[in-house]
Order: C-alpha cells, then sequence, then structure tokens
C-alpha cells in the first residue's frame, strides 16, 4: 500500500512531507483519497513550489475540502437530500465543481433531468425503496459547462489472466428479459477487397435508399438518367452523388450517378434555403432530386432526403443506462467516477430518489471503446497504465463484475477496442476478453448493431463517420453531435463518405444503411454528451470516462466525462460522478 500511493504521487511530479503522509495514512481508504488530492494539487490553487514537499497543513486543507474532518460515522453515510426541481427555483443553480462540507446542495446540470451525485462512498448497501415520480427539470439549451479540473488517474491494479472472481457475478439472475438481437455483423463479413466487391457494396446501398426514397410521393415516378429524354423539362430521380464542386459563381455543380448513367445538376446560391440544403450534401450519399432541365443544363429546385418519419411512443416499465469511451487501460481513466457509477447502478450510492431510478435499470449499453487499446495512435504507449490488450479487457471484468447480475450488459466495439478498424466492426473477439465473456451477463454485438431491450429498438454505433461530417459540412462540430445524429438519421447512412477518415469495408451489402428507424439512437467516439428528441427518436450520445486527452487539446475539444445518460421509464435522466 505505502509504495502504492508514493508512486501514485511520483508519476504526477509530487512528493510529500512525513506528516503529510501520516495524515493520508489515517484515513479509511488512503488510496481512493490519493487520487482526489491529486486533482486538488494540480488544480489552479496550488504552485509547482508547493509540490516539492507537500505539507501536513495543505492536507488537512484539503481533506477538510473533501469533508474529511467529519466524524468517521458521518463521512461514510449516503446523501439523502432530494433532487431540486428547477420549476419551483427563481434561478439557475450554478454548477459546483469543488463542493465544500458546508455547501452540500445538489447539483443542476443544464440539461434535462441532470442531477450530481455527491463525492461519499458507503461501506454497506441500502435497499432501494418504491420508485417514486422525478419531476422532468427544463433544458437549457447551448450552454457548455466548462470543467475547472484536470483529472488524471492511476487505472487499477491488473489482473492476471487466470479467471476472475467477482463481487455479484457469480450466480446466473432470474430476471426475465426480453432481449433480442436484430442486426448484427460479426459473422458476415464475405469481402476479399477486390474491385467485385466494392461495387457490390454501392450496388447494395443504393438499391437499398433508392428503395426507402421510391415510397416518397415526390418520386414514385422517379426515372433512370438513360431514360431522359432529350425534350424533357422536368426531372424526378434518385441519385448517388459523385463529386461535388463549387463553381466560380459560388454555384453548387453536382455530378450524379445511377446504374445507367451520370448526370450533372446545379444548386443556385440564389435559392437560399435549397443552397443551405446542399452544403449538407456528402459524396456518396443517395438521395432524391426534382430539377428542371433546359437543354442540357439541369437546375434543381428540391433535394428530397430518405429522412426520418416520427416514430411512435412506446410505453416503458424500465431504465436503460447509456455509456461510451471508458478507456480503461489508459492514465486518463476515471476509476474512481466509473467506480461511484458501479456503486450506483448497484444501489448503494446517490440520495434516494437516484437510488430509486439505478433500482429500476435493466440494460446497461456500452458503445464502444471500453478500453484504451494498443498502438491505436503514435506513442500511445506513454499514455497508458496497462500495456497489454487482454489485461486491459481483465480490468474491465473485474470493473464490470461488480454490476449487480440483474442487469443486462451490452458491449458494441469502438475503433479502440480489439476488433477490425473497418467498420462494420464485428464484436470484441473472445480471444482477447475471456475475462468479459465469463460474466453471465454480458452480451456482445457488431458496430453498428440493434438490439431490442423489452421492445425498445436501439441503435448502437460507435460515430467514428462524425469526424467527416464534422470536416466537410460547414457549421457541424463535435459538440453538437446531437445534430450529427440527426443528419445520419436524415441521410438513413451511419458513415456515407467513402474513402476518407472512417474506415469502411467493402462488404457485399452495406450494413450501414439505417434500414429501419430505431426508438433510441445511441452514439459515442467524441466524449462529448449530448441529448436531443427528433421526430420522437431520442438521440444520445453518451460522453465519456476518460479526462481530456492530447489529441483533443491539439483540436481544443473539451470532454464531458463521467456524465451518464439514463433512460429512466421513457424520460431522459442525466447523472453526474465526478
Amino acid at each position: 500500500m505505502t509504495n502504492k500511493i508514493l508512486l501514485k504521487f511520483a508519476k504526477k511530479g509530487i512528493n510529500l512531507s512525513p506528516s503529510a503522509y501520516e495524515k493520508i495514512m489515517e484515513e479509511n481508504d488512503p488510496l481512493n483519497l490519493t487520487s482526489s488530492i491529486i486533482v486538488k494539487l494540480k488544480g489552479d490553487d496550488y504552485k509547482s513550489k508547493d509540490l516539492v514537499s507537500v505539507s501536513g497543513e495543505i492536507i488537512d486543507k484539503i481533506k477538510g475540502e473533501l469533508g474529511l474532518s467529519k466524524s468517521s460515522e458521518e463521512k461514510h453515510k449516503v446523501s439523502e437530500k432530494p433532487l431540486v426541481d428547477i420549476k419551483k427555483t427563481k434561478k439557475p443553480i450554478e454548477p459546483l465543481i469543488n463542493t465544500k462540507k458546508s455547501k452540500e446542495t445538489p447539483f443542476i446540470n443544464k440539461k434535462e433531468n441532470s442531477t450530481k451525485i455527491k463525492v461519499e462512498k458507503t461501506p454497506k448497501k441500502i435497499e432501494p425503496k418504491k420508485p417514486a415520480s422525478i419531476e422532468d427539470s427544463k433544458r437549457e439549451s447551448d450552454k457548455k459547462e466548462k470543467y475547472t479540473n484536470e483529472i488524471i488517474e492511476e487505472a487499477s491494479e491488473k489482473v492476471s489472466d487466470t479467471k476472475v472472481q467477482f463481487k455479484r457475478n457469480l450466480t446466473k439472475s432470474n430476471v426475465e428479459y426480453d432481449f433480442k438481437i436484430i442486426q448484427d455483423t460479426s459473422k458476415k463479413s464475405y469481402t476479399s477487397g477486390e474491385i467485385e466487391n466494392l461495387i457490390s457494396y454501392f450496388q447494395s446501398r443504393y438499391e437499398k435508399l433508392h428503395k426507402i426514397l421510391s415510397k416518397r410521393p415526390e418520386l414514385r415516378t422517379a426515372q433512370k438518367v438513360a431514360d431522359i429524354e432529350e425534350a424533357q423539362t422536368e426531372l424526378s430521380l434518385i441519385l448517388m452523388i459523385r463529386d461535388i464542386r463549387t463553381t466560380k459563381n459560388g454555384h453548387k455543380l453536382i455530378e450524379f450517378e445511377d446504374d445507367t448513367g451520370t448526370i450533372p445538376i446545379l444548386f443556385s446560391n440564389k435559392n437560399e434555403e435549397l443552397f443551405r440544403e446542399a452544403e449538407k450534401l456528402v459524396k456518396d450519399e443517395v438521395i432524391g432530386v426534382i430539377a428542371d432541365k433546359n437543354g442540357d443544363l439541369a437546375i434543381a429546385n428540391q433535394i428530397i432526403n430518405p429522412g426520418a418519419q416520427r416514430i411512435a411512443k412506446k410505453e416503458m416499465d424500465f431504465g436503460i443506462v447509456f455509456i461510451s469511451d471508458v478507456h480503461i487501460g489508459s492514465l486518463t481513466f476515471l476509476e474512481d467516477a466509473f467506480n461511484r457509477f458501479i456503486d450506483w447502478i448497484n444501489c448503494e450510492y446517490g440520495n434516494e430518489q437516484q437510488r430509486e431510478i439505478a433500482s429500476d435499470i435493466k440494460y446497461l449499453v456500452i458503445g464502444g471503446d471500453i478500453v484504451d487499446g494498443i498502438g491505436v495512435y503514435p506513442n500511445q504507449e506513454k499514455e497508458l497504465a496497462i500495456k497489454n490488450i487482454t489485461e486491459q479487457y481483465n480490468e474491465a471484468a473485474r470493473l464490470l463484475g461488480n454490476i449487480r447480475s440483474d442487469i443486462k450488459i451490452i458491449i458494441a466495439p469502438g475503433n479502440h477496442d480489439a476488433s477490425r478498424v473497418a467498420e462494420p466492426q464485428p464484436a470484441v473477439p473472445e480471444e482477447y476478453a475471456k475475462a468479459l465473456y465469463e460474466l453471465d451477463n454480458v452480451e456482445f454485438i457488431s458496430n453498428p448493431g440493434v438490439v431490442s431491450l423489452d421492445g425498445i429498438n436501439v441503435l448502437i454505433y460507435h460515430g467514428r463517420s462524425f469526424d467527416d461530417l464534422v470536416m466537410d459540412i460547414k457549421d457541424f462540430s463535435h459538440e453538437r453531435n446531437d445534430l450529427l445524429m440527426e443528419e445520419l438519421l436524415k441521410k438513413r447512412h451511419l458513415a456515407p463518405i467513402y474513402g476518407e477518415r472512417t474506415p469502411l469495408a467493402s462488404e457485399l451489402e452495406d450494413y450501414l444503411v439505417i434500414d429501419e428507424i430505431p426508438d433510441v439512437f445511441h452514439t459515442g467516439h467524441v466524449h462529448i454528451n449530448t441529448y436531443r428528441k427528433f421526430n420522437g427518436i431520442h438521440l444520445i450520445n453518451s460522453g465519456t470516462f476518460q479526462t481530456q486527452t492530447e489529441f483533443q487539446k491539439i483540436y481544443n475539444i473539451e470532454p464531458t466525462p463521467a456524465e451518464v445518460p439514463v433512460l429512466h421509464k421513457g424520460k431522459y435522466k442525466h447523472l453526474k460522478f465526478i
């Protein structure tokens, strides 16, 4: 224990005085306290000279700020304060990052139904009470919360390759699940990488989206390019975008194709509304176009996306938790926050109403990047606490194995996982994640994948194509990835641009077409939590359990770590564990 604590401080360039070390060791959980103290010392209140030999007085001060000057009984008492109803307050409650002992006001996030869970531990299990309704709070849009603390945590001690024993997953659950896998491409990869495969891939994309578009009233009489007559003046076409250019006068000239030929169509900037829509078009997507033809020139009048029709609301008497981008194995993985999340989902953490939400949870969906991986980017090894991919998955199994066994866990891969990089990605292979496969309540699925959770259809996609959309479409950003999800639904394709940043496998069938509209569209990848409801569809990006990476610093991307979205009885809730 002594060496582990001193090593954690040393890795952060911090030296303890003897008195400081004694004050840490006198606590019940000195290892957990160490992480909290490091966060404080790395904040703005302390300078480099303070870290040369941290005094006992500084440790006393930090312990006071953390509320550790209370009696032992008070320290471990679970918060019982109710959630605050924003509707009854006169002004928004400001976020509290470092909550002091004398100011334990519950946090209300500037998003719908957001609560901050107090950072306190309880050594005993508290039985949940019967669920009570929780008043929905209004969401304040377009306000982004800035994190004042950069939290750098060490990953947990590595576990061996031998079978791991877990606290709650020793026996199978008796809970009945209506769980179905609707789409999983894990064992459907037939591509050989030849040109014929690529042709089949794009033919599959065109045919699938043509079938959707042809149901639109404006396109029921759509014709092929080869059937356009010389004297024809009105065009109704279903086309794939081949190339996009801007003319010297600022118009869009787009070259389209179908399976019979090609045609250029002009999108005039004088038609401002149509031109704005044209600026969201990307190569390789399939759309409908209504145009006027004058001789050899075709001028667009209307763009028709495949679209996502409004879906009917489904009743739901249980809860689903969504997380992604946990990045276990990284030095920046927030292990303490993740353990608080696990305690909450086990109904052992948070106030009464928060634990009532946890008691209704039936499913946990993990949308990729559960581990940080190996060799994903140059010099990654310098940022790893666990440098072996199997040991990273063993550590993931140790943590997830502490989740109560009546919660079914669905895991899809991301670009950091030990699956092939090209999408669609098969499920994480048992070869690397044997310890996870040994958990009775874990299901694996491909990226993308679709599951039915007691009748609620959830489309799970890690979100790699967000990078392409942000670079190719003006006004789109990683911060507003909810708008990116909406755009993908309108295009009815998860990664429409071929051959850029998102690697796509040229399968014989295009599995990234959104054939059916889901009830929930869950993504990750960008480490920024967002939520919106579009045509009755819940659009959820579950953020991350990792602090800002060096890559994100370069691009000025501010993550929202340890924010967990919950769909609780059909309503969106938002909990924070940091």
